[in-house]
């Protein structure tokens, strides 16, 4: 067969297959949309742990931004 006609042949496989699957993932999308995998206005949310304000772990609870002066003395 003749190179140009194998290379046409080859070329409209390839555009059939690329439609076939760009259907295929369109269909699991629907599906998957239908049975409410996908809800993005009930994501998991993240969730940061808390950080200690102080090297040994504590945290600063008084909402000043200074320890009290008990403590600073100590």
């Amino acid at each position: 067969m003749h190179p140009e006609i194998l290379r046409l042949m080859n070329a409209q496989r390839g555009h059939e297959m690329r439609t076939r699957a760009h259907q295929a993932r369109l269909v699991k999308m629907i599906r998957s949309a239908r049975r409410g995998h996908h809800r993005p206005d009930e994501a998991d949310e993240f969730v940061l742990p808390p950080i200690p304000d102080y090297v040994d772990g504590t945290f600063h609870t008084d909402g000043t931004g200074q320890a009290p002066v008990a403590q600073r003395a100590a």
